[in-house]
């Protein structure tokens, strides 16, 4: 009997949340206005996503920041260009005052892009292709979606460099906001915007974008909008993410190659020295092997373990669809509250038709940490330093020379990446939060999801600890998006529902 009662009582709880999240304001306004205006959206970020934005192109970024602070113009905002010195990549500020309001929310997402060398793009990477689905299913096509009749199917999918991560969250707060004015909605919040142009290069200069201009800034809630939804494709919030830190390391062997048979018993193999030091730091399960470096973590609250317990499943398929057997048990949430060291590539000699069989002169690997919080970066660089030099290598910021090479075994050049961020992490119970999760549900037919951390990393530290002010994460893109890879894209479903979570956002919050 107390089985039925709580199905009885879950039934009704979800029939009841559909019926509301139907009959939102808020949500109807953002349908309404969408399937009247499909081809307008699907136009303009198509335009967007047109444009090459990777951030070492100063002219790419600058072309990107013109076209967004246009869109925002004629939308009513204030616009702004912040910069940390002439030359670097605009943070595209929007501002928009709404009588009445208590309240100021800062809306965070970035307009720049990967780097789009890799090999696989199926369609050039800045040459916006509709397709019937993903990738690799059965029956995928392109999509005239101009000349097509009717309403666009959900399940295409708009393939382009940052078309999901993130510029898919820009056009959904945009069109949102068209929305909300179209059925004179007026926003709960005073609204402003960070975009920002070099995230995808570990935002060296947020931090001090954010210091010169925080009275501008100021804020009392930062919703970030970066990553991909939960695994279930249910909408998940956030509260928090890893920190960051790169690194490259270069060992040496000969001054030129040599003979593999007449020295490859005598002489130092480069390629062995590097397989060697890259075991040294991580074992088989992932755990991080320099000692001393878990002692800083901070585990999750009984709040946050909580939210963790509550998440779906989605070990079991997931491991199906990337065709691997985890490194670890347990669940992939739980993973997020420990640091990870991933190796990110290895390069020495070459393969194939060009194989030499010689001893290389070096061998290179580059690798990434993603710190929780309580750690800092600057704490992993000393700890990841002094295990090394422990390990007998003698670590260089410059390529030694003669004397060097001739008087040390083990030469580590160790260059550390410029950027580098926090890891942050809001409190799951603080009213802002609390606040966020209840305006999304309004417009969720089920229970919203909540993340207490996410396994990425962003610049996104600077702004929180520089504004003191609470985060959530609202992300849209659906997770099987190859961000960061080739033929990233964005289901256009979650395109239309991401509207429908932005109007929520911007008329529906309070606290």
């Amino acid at each position: 009997m107390r089985v039925r009662g709580l199905i009885f009582l879950a039934t009704l709880v979800l029939a009841t949340g559909s019926a509301f999240a139907a009959s939102d304001p808020a949500k109807a306004a953002a349908d309404a206005w969408r399937q009247a205006h499909e081809r307008q959206i699907l136009d303009e970020l198509s335009g967007f996503v047109s444009l090459p934005d990777v951030a070492a192109n100063i002219a790419d970024v600058d072309a990107n920041a013109a076209r967004l602070e246009e869109m925002l113009r004629t939308r009513g905002f204030a616009v702004r260009l912040l910069r940390a010195s002439p030359g670097t990549p605009a943070t595209v500020f929007g501002e928009l005052k709404v009588p009445g309001a208590k309240r100021t929310v800062l809306y965070y997402a970035h307009y720049d892009g990967q780097p789009v060398g890799q090999r696989g793009w199926a369609s050039p990477p800045f040459t916006p292709t509709i397709r019937s689905g993903r990738l690799g299913a059965e029956g995928v096509h392109d999509v005239d979606w101009r000349a097509a009749p009717g309403p666009a199917n959900t399940d295409w999918r708009l393939y382009a460099r940052a078309a999901a991560d993130d510029k898919v969250t820009i056009e959904a707060l945009l069109a949102a906001m068209d929305a909300l004015k179209a059925a004179d909605l007026k926003p709960s919040v005073n609204i402003k915007l960070y975009y920002e142009g070099e995230e995808e290069q570990g935002s060296p200069h947020i931090a001090t974008i954010v210091a010169a201009n925080r009275d501008l800034l100021k804020t009392d809630l930062i919703v970030m909008g970066d990553g991909p939804m939960h695994q279930s494709g249910r909408q998940m919030v956030n509260f928090g993410s890893r920190g960051y830190l790169g690194a490259r390391m270069t060992v040496f062997g000969p001054l030129r190659p040599l003979h593999d048979g007449h020295y490859g018993s005598w002489a130092p193999s480069p390629a062995v020295e590097i397989a060697r030091l890259i075991a040294s730091l991580r074992d088989d399960s992932g755990h991080i092997l320099i000692p001393h470096f878990y002692d800083a973590v901070r585990p999750p609250t009984p709040a946050e373990k909580a939210a963790l317990a509550a998440l779906p499943s989605v070990e079991e398929p997931l491991a199906h669809d990337f065709g691997i057997v985890p490194i670890t048990r347990g669940r992939l949430a739980d993973s997020y509250f420990r640091p990870t060291l991933n190796v990110r590539a290895i390069h020495v000699g070459d393969e194939g038709p060009n194989a030499a069989n010689a001893v290389a002169t070096q061998a290179s690997a580059s690798i990434d940490f993603r710190l929780t919080p309580g750690e800092t970066p600057g704490d992993v660089k000393a700890l990841t330093e002094h295990y090394l030099a422990s390990q007998g290598w003698l670590i260089v910021n410059f390529p030694p020379n003669l004397a060097t090479r001739l008087a040390n075994p083990k030469i580590l050049l160790l260059i550390w990446d410029e950027g580098s961020s926090m890891p942050v992490r809001t409190d799951i119970e603080a009213p802002a939060a609390k606040a966020s999760v209840a305006a999304i549900q309004r417009v969720e037919r089920e229970p919203v999801l909540e993340l207490p951390m996410v396994g990425a990393s962003s610049g996104i530290a600077a702004v929180v600890t520089g504004l003191n002010a609470p985060m959530v994460g609202v992300s849209i893109a659906n997770y099987d998006d190859n961000q960061h890879a080739e033929n990233e894209n964005i289901r256009l479903g979650n395109l239309w529902d991401g509207i429908d979570v932005y109007a929520a956002l911007l008329s529906e919050l309070d606290w």
